[in-house]
């Protein structure tokens, strides 16, 4: 992982990773290097055989990162609209995943969400307002199908299908990898205070997060992993 000093350089790397990921895949080097990224850099080898995939409802699957043939699939099962969750846009799979949806006639849209803090309330406004422009059925995805699609999944739930956090907080759960005592428990915790607070005094969750109640930065500061937990998630499966 490159190092930057300030939050100015960051920014710069990241419009790099932006603009060349937008770019098409020309020539046998950047495709060599896409599908190593993909396969190598990106562990997706193990993908080929756990790909995390589960429907949450007629309307939403999830899923760890999909390869070409993954796009396929989905465009076979009638999705139109996949989800990328992850942050830097990077060359391999979003190259490779824009190139299949464009090739399959599926909408690829983007919604960065973290797996080890708190969305913020921007974050939560942006998964509602993508949630109802979007052609259903739709795909999202991060990198394991664990965290960050669990939480997707989760607002998806609480925000567009109208059902309770509780059946929601169920999309973050062993059964899809996602390890509830690691750093990414965090995400629990979110879709709890919420339960606990702002679900119990009848507010949306779009009202409770901007009601001045919601303080990310607390929430995280408050949060306690285990050592044990945060070494499986973090060093052996080697989650984002």
């Amino acid at each position: 992982m490159k190092f930057f000093r300030t939050a100015e350089g960051r920014e710069r790397h990241r419009d790099r990773l932006r603009h060349r990921s937008a770019r098409p895949i020309d020539g046998l080097p950047r495709r060599l290097a896409a599908w190593w990224h993909l396969y190598v850099t990106d562990v997706g080898l193990a993908r080929l055989f756990y790909r995390n995939r589960h429907q949450v409802d007629a309307r939403l699957w999830r899923s760890s990162q999909p390869s070409p043939a993954d796009i396929a699939w989905a465009a076979r099962q009638g999705i139109r609209t996949v989800v990328w969750l992850r942050g830097d846009r990077e060359l391999g799979g979003f190259a490779l995943e824009r190139e299949a949806c464009e090739r399959h006639g599926l909408t690829l849209v983007t919604l960065p969400l973290w797996s080890r803090s708190p969305p913020t309330a921007e974050m939560v406004r942006a998964a509602a307002r993508l949630f109802e422009t979007i052609e259903y059925p739709a795909l999202v995805h991060c990198k394991s199908g664990s965290d960050r699609a669990g939480l997707a999944s989760a607002l998806y739930l609480i925000l567009a299908a109208g059902r309770p956090v509780e059946e929601a907080l169920g999309q973050l759960s062993l059964r899809y990898g996602h390890v509830p005592s690691s750093k990414t428990g965090v995400l629990d915790a979110f879709l709890e205070a919420y339960r606990d607070d702002g679900a119990a005094k009848g507010q949306s969750l779009i009202e409770w997060v901007e009601g001045g109640g919601y303080d990310p930065a607390a929430l995280k500061g408050s949060y306690r992993s285990t050592l044990w937990s945060d070494l499986l998630v973090d060093r052996i499966l080697r989650r984002e």
